[in-house]
């Protein structure tokens, strides 16, 4: 790859170059938008690598939401007379926590995914949580007995 400061001519990028070389052909994409070379762009790779970014935080988010419920839903119906809260379940609540209010301050528009598919994500970590417990699915509330707030609030437990 030639470097922007080596005052060297970029080759234009194509198709082939994405796919024998992708992290080349990133640096050399940067390298010829900085330049405003946008006529050597490979635009159809490069649009779809734009939308891919979207999909992917997106699909973090739910990832992340969906370990909460889970976690949650561990947390307050685990089987047993004395259950035993591992902290290890509290930890991964505030990791994931914690993720997601970076990924909403760093993106705000994910906010307004975060509520289309919280549903979707409680139904995900129910069944989760019925498969890690053995328990029939009606174990668990039908909808999610948390709201989002408290999902997200780091001082929130069951």
């Amino acid at each position: 790859m030639i470097s922007v400061v080596d005052n060297e001519e970029l080759p234009s990028v194509h198709k082939a170059d994405y796919e024998r070389d992708f992290v080349d052909w990133a640096e050399t994409t940067a390298q010829l938008l900085e330049q405003k070379r946008f006529s050597d762009l490979d635009l159809v790779n490069l649009v779809d690598e734009v939308q891919d970014l979207s999909r992917r935080e997106r699909q973090a988010l739910f990832s992340n939401l969906k370990i909460v419920l889970l976690h949650l839903l561990k947390w307050e119906y685990q089987p047993g007379e004395r259950p035993i809260r591992s902290n290890s379940w509290k930890a991964s609540i505030r990791e994931h926590r914690q993720r997601i209010e970076d990924q909403l301050e760093s993106s705000p528009s994910l906010r307004q995914h975060l509520q289309e598919k919280f549903s979707k994500c409680y139904r995900k970590a129910r069944m989760l949580a019925s498969d890690e417990f053995g328990f029939s699915q009606e174990t668990f509330p039908q909808e999610c007995p948390y709201s989002i707030d408290q999902a997200l609030d780091e001082n929130f437990m069951p």
